[in-house]
């Protein structure tokens, strides 16, 4: 789009859009939706959050379209899957929005067409509470954004260096009409830091029924980064200012430390969500504000053997929450659909009345939160590039993944999984099922077909990684990792890593 004139409020016909409008918009960094009570999680992690979940819309098939945290959030700013923006990873070219080139006119689209820019559009202030583009050099997170308040850590923070930047923020602003508040809490996010003096709620409540102390030490045989013998990555190095987070995990006790370590962020996160919301209730705002609960990513603890990472393009990783709470829209709704967390934007321009940006690739889904209706996808392609390379497809009861590189994991090159019946990815069916290979297969070029026919570049920012040696948190990491191996007993797997992986040892 060029840019030839100050920009104007383009409000719809049918916009719903009321005066006054306040937007509450919480990013919780690595929150998988199961370890939440308002999806079924066993324990009391999320009172707060579940309280806004019976007061609106949980959707329980959304995902990230790109992870994890750059590409998952790139995706959101722009409306743009990460083929289309260019942030597939974590480094190397994969790590910098494509830029517009000739066609960038005296303002770049971001200006207008970032998500953040729609609320702009709408006549609303809007503020940013976070540090994350100071994290990844994510300076184009920050487009759009009226105030930017950066927490300083880079991510590191606890939610107790977080909550007063936000409280201070609505005892300012709470009483003023037309804005969106945007906030990162990162207690989820690896190394678990919710502060000693918080105890522990959990200790004495089970572990989740699925890793039994036989699915324990199957994983224990298993290779690759963030594996139950190498939580830090490459080694099981820990830290004393995190004694919540293990180095490793070789008993039910170590698995308690891992899985009580990530409970107790989720419920220390929350303790803050509900100062937040206690100060809204305050100042006679809490009725009127629409909520939004949401993640960048989710967080692996044991799917495919991994812990306390998100890694891969599977359901762990990148099945993430949302949850919507509209005042005098759907209330105690649950929506079974499939949506990106990238048709957010086109559904938030319809519900304030402005029209969607014409880069966007999301699709609206409005009609789920203004009146029930079904507006999900048949199918959605989810990617990740960071850790290893993965395409997957999620349609009907399945997930397809395809690996392009392992990241030292020794994944089949193509795994199929009924996440309805196994969610915790313990049983690769793609042997069994070609068929259903065969139709994941047909989306994921369907999926790719349309992505390239509807960019103006012709490489595949997947393809660059492969090529640039492989995914960031990857590269380079072989020989010091197959040394380890041999000091620690499966030096059985160093023979087909060195197969797979030539070009790290030329």
């Amino acid at each position: 789009m060029t840019i030839t004139a100050p920009v104007t409020y383009n409000f719809s016909t049918n916009g719903e859009r009321m005066d006054g409008m306040k937007i509450l918009l919480l990013d919780l960094d690595s929150t998988r939706p199961d370890h939440l009570g308002c999806y079924g999680y066993h324990r009391n992690t999320s009172p707060n959050i579940d309280r806004i979940a019976a007061e609106g819309v949980r959707f329980e098939n959304y995902y990230t379209s790109d992870a994890p945290c750059f590409p998952s959030r790139t995706a959101l700013m722009t409306g743009r899957f990460g083929i289309h923006n260019g942030v597939v990873g974590h480094g190397g070219t994969a790590a910098d929005v494509r830029h517009e080139g000739v066609d960038r006119d005296f303002h770049d689209k971001l200006t207008t067409e970032s998500f953040p820019a729609l609320f702009r559009r709408a006549g609303m202030k809007t503020a940013l509470v976070s540090p994350f583009g100071e994290r990844h050099s994510a300076w184009t997170f920050y487009a759009g954004f009226n105030e930017i308040y950066n927490t300083g850590k880079s991510g590191m923070e606890s939610a107790e260096e977080v909550t007063p930047t936000v409280l201070d923020w609505l005892e300012r602003n709470a009483d003023q009409d037309d804005w969106m508040l945007y906030v990162n809490y990162w207690d989820p996010h690896t190394p678990y830091r919710a502060p000693e003096s918080f105890g522990n709620p959990f200790e004495n409540e089970p572990l989740p029924a699925w890793i039994t102390e036989e699915v324990l030490e199957l994983h224990k045989k298993k290779v690759g980064p963030h594996g139950a013998n190498e939580i830090n990555m490459y080694n099981s190095d820990t830290l004393p200012k995190y004694p919540r987070h293990p180095g490793e995990i070789q008993t039910m006790r170590d698995l308690r430390r891992m899985i009580d370590g990530y409970d107790c962020g989720i419920r220390h996160m929350d303790d803050h969500v509900g100062a937040i919301f206690r100060l809204m209730e305050q100042k006679g705002i809490m009725d009127d504000t629409v909520i939004i609960i949401t993640a960048d990513h989710g967080e692996n603890m044991g799917e495919l053997g991994i812990y306390g990472e998100h890694g891969t393009a599977d359901q762990g990783t990148c099945r993430i929450p949302m949850i919507i709470r509209w005042p005098g829209k759907q209330k105690g709704l649950v929506d079974t659909g499939l949506h990106y967390h990238l048709d957010l934007p086109p559904t938030m321009a319809e519900l304030l009345g402005v029209s969607p940006a014409p880069s966007w690739d999301g699709m609206s889904y409005a009609g789920t939160v203004a009146r029930g209706e079904q507006t999900g996808r048949d199918f959605l392609v989810v990617s990740q590039c960071a850790h290893v390379c993965q395409r997957s497809v999620r349609f009907g009861d399945w997930l397809y993944v395809r690996t392009y590189h392992d990241g030292y994991h020794l994944f089949d090159k193509e795994m199929l999984f009924n996440i309805a019946e196994d969610p915790h990815e313990q049983h690769n069916l793609a042997r069994q099922r070609r068929d259903l290979c065969k139709e994941a297969v047909y989306f994921l070029n369907e999926w790719h077909d349309r992505m390239m026919e509807t960019m103006k570049f012709d490489v595949d920012p997947l393809w660059t990684v492969m090529k640039e040696g492989g995914p960031y948190h990857a590269k380079g990491h072989l020989p010091m990792y197959i040394e380890r191996l041999k000091n620690t007993g499966r030096g059985d797997a160093v023979e087909e890593l060195m197969k797979r992986h030539p070009r790290e040892f030329a």
